[in-house]
């Protein structure tokens, strides 16, 4: 489970400077106050943002309150944004530190995902029962993780960011990010292990 490094491809990169591009351009509408450019990069971020809270807690309830605080943060607070990094960490910063809070401050207890909600249209019901005994094991690993040590896994494997990025987001050096990222992968490996091994 070693995160691999190789570089991009120039389609990739392409299509990455093509993004953050289109990020600048609609937060410089938004600070004017442009509601349709707020709901453009709102669309854009919901599913990034939805798949990033969704890995970091399991609570459903906190997933969709700190994705709208985290999008009202970055309407009200716009004229914030330095734009001393892309706008995409600027955003997983907000939404990082609201969950953080949310966690915080509710108590409830955690409920996993229904079947049907981690199913695939297109499985067939052998395919959706496999993918989702992964997925429940996976989240019931994460589970295990401090919010910090989850946080960095899931930026990192399911966002593909890197390390400096990662950083920013949840305001921390580099090398906390490693360390979190270490023992997290250690953490949850035995979390794995000790799974996979009680289904077999």
């Amino acid at each position: 489970m070693l995160r691999k490094i190789s570089a991009p491809s120039p389609a990739v990169s392409a299509s990455r400077r093509s993004a953050d591009a289109l990020d600048r351009s609609l937060m410089e509408r938004v600070v004017a106050r442009d509601l349709r450019a707020f709901e453009a990069l709102y669309r854009i971020y919901h599913p990034r943002l939805d798949r990033f809270l969704g890995l970091v807690t399991p609570r459903p309830t906190i997933v969709e309150e700190a994705l709208n605080d985290t999008m009202l943060v970055v309407w009200r607070r716009a004229a914030t944004f330095s734009g001393e990094c892309k706008v995409s960490t600027w955003i997983f910063a907000i939404a990082y530190r609201t969950a953080l809070k949310a966690l915080r401050t509710q108590d409830e207890p955690v409920e996993g995902a229904g079947a049907d909600e981690l199913a695939c249209e297109d499985a067939g019901p052998e395919e959706e029962a496999i993918r989702a005994q992964t997925q429940a094991t996976l989240a019931s690993a994460l589970g295990t993780l401090s919010a910090e040590q989850r946080a960095v896994l899931v930026l990192t494997y399911f966002h593909d960011l890197p390390y400096a990025e990662i950083a920013r987001i949840v305001d921390c050096p580099v090398d906390t990010v490693k360390t979190r990222m270490f023992h997290g992968r250690r953490r949850l490996r035995a979390a794995l292990d000790g799974r996979l091994e009680a289904s077999s």
